[in-house]
C-alpha cells in the first residue's frame, strides 16, 4: 500500500500579503518566549493539530487582521507558539507563523511525514526496529494519528493502517518526547 500527500497541493493556499499597520511591536509578540500558556497554562511550544480544513492563519489574534494562509488540510499538526486570549500563535512544518482561533485547533497528535534521502526510512513497520516487516510505504506530506510515542519511534495509524514510523522522518513531535 502506498499512502501518498502533497504537501503544496493540500496543505494551504497561496499567501495574502499585506503589510502590518504598526511600526511598534503588539503586546502579543514576545508571547513565544514563555513556557506555559498566559492563557491556557499548557507548555509552550507544542503541538497540536487542525480541526477542520478551510482554517484561516492570520497575521494577528482577531478577525480583523488580515489573512495570511488558508489551511487546507484537517488534522494537520502545528506547533502553539504563543497565546492570547481567544488566538494560538501557531508555525507549521514550513515554518510560517501566524495566528489562528483556538476553536480550530484540537489536542489530537498527528504527525507529518517529511521526505527522508533513504527511502527505506518511510516505510511503516509492524514493529518499532530496523528491518522489521513493512506494513505500508509512506510519501512525504502523509498525515498520520500518533497513537503513541518512545524516544524513536512513533505509533501511528494512517487510512486504517498502523504501525511504527522513525521519528527521525516525522514532524509534530519532539525530539525527546515520549507520547503515551
Amino acid at each position: 500500500m502506498l499512502v501518498s500527500g502533497s504537501l503544496s497541493s493540500v496543505m494551504r493556499y497561496f499567501p495574502v500579503f499585506g503589510l502590518l499597520a504598526s511600526l511598534a511591536a503588539p503586546a502579543w509578540a514576545d508571547d513565544a518566549s514563555l513556557t506555559t500558556g498566559s492563557v491556557t497554562k499548557l507548555p509552550i511550544p507544542r503541538f497540536v493539530s487542525l480541526k477542520p480544513s478551510d482554517t484561516p492563519m492570520r497575521e494577528g489574534p482577531s478577525k480583523d487582521h488580515r489573512i495570511k494562509w488558508v489551511f487546507k488540510r484537517e488534522g494537520l499538526p502545528v506547533e502553539v507558539i504563543g497565546e492570547h486570549e481567544q488566538w494560538r500563535r501557531i508555525r507549521d512544518s514550513e515554518s510560517t507563523e501566524g495566528w489562528v482561533y483556538f476553536g480550530r485547533l484540537s489536542n489530537r497528535r498527528t504527525l507529518i511525514i517529511r521526505d527522508a534521502k533513504d527511502k527505506a526510512a518511510l516505510n511503516m513497520l509492524k514493529e518499532a526496529r530496523e528491518g522489521a516487516a513493512v506494513v505500508a510505504k509512506l510519501e512525504p506530506g502523509v498525515v498520520a494519528s500518533i497513537e503513541s510515542c518512545t524516544p524513536v519511534w512513533c505509533k501511528v495509524t494512517v487510512e486504517g493502517y498502523s504501525g511504527y514510523v522513525a521519528k527521525a522522518i516525522a514532524w509534530g513531535v519532539y525530539p525527546d518526547e515520549q507520547v503515551k
